[in-house]
């Protein structure tokens, strides 16, 4: 479900045809987020290049971390479900997902790992209380500053993304309601999963 009315496939032509099966997954689905950029595929084109970008520059599992935290502070269930699978899928236990989701800084992960989730947060909350003091943590542990750099575009491109699917009312895939309850429970921080 959404607020604005989706493209169906019958409807999309042209560029939005091209983007629908460009995304179209293994299980012959378009996803929801896909969906929600029907009406303005140069806005997809464009989040892909701006991600494709930041990604080049970035540790995997680092830009995960990171967006991953953006997405939580900004109560994005979409991103977390997604993100969350990710880390899950290439990184991490369920346990170890659990444990992140709760508190990332109690969730056994290192010191680097944890700064950058916390500048992650920072910036997505209100990145106008970025400090010095979070910067040098960074620095300290090892970080040079193209390396933050990644960090704070990795959070804010998660802004616009999520900010965007959620202000049309994308629901996330329902794909994501097999995942355990467990996990579903902790992932889902402000709109729920799509119905099948």
């Amino acid at each position: 479900m959404s607020h604005i009315k989706a493209m169906t496939d019958a409807d999309a032509s042209g560029e939005v045809a091209a983007l629908y099966e460009a995304d179209r997954g293994a299980d012959c689905l378009v996803p929801n987020y896909t969906r929600a950029f029907g009406h303005r595929p140069e806005y997809m084109a464009a989040w892909k290049t701006l991600l494709g970008a930041i990604k080049k520059r970035m540790d995997p599992r680092r830009y995960e971390l990171a967006t991953f935290a953006a997405a939580k502070a900004i109560a994005s269930s979409y991103c977390c479900l997604a993100q969350g699978s990710v880390l899950l899928n290439d990184f991490m236990s369920e346990a170890e997902l659990l444990a992140l989701a709760a508190d990332h800084r109690d969730a056994g992960l290192s010191d680097l790992d944890v700064a950058i989730m916390d500048l992650a947060e920072t910036v997505a909350r209100d990145a106008s209380t970025v400090s010095a003091d979070q910067i040098g943590r960074l620095r300290r542990s090892g970080l040079d500053e193209g390396d933050i750099c990644d960090v704070v575009a990795a959070a804010a491109a998660r802004c616009f993304f999520s900010k965007y699917v959620d202000g049309v009312g994308a629901q996330a895939d329902a794909k994501y309601s097999a995942l355990s309850p467990e996990l579903r429970q902790a992932l889902i921080v402000g709109r729920a999963i799509a119905q099948a």
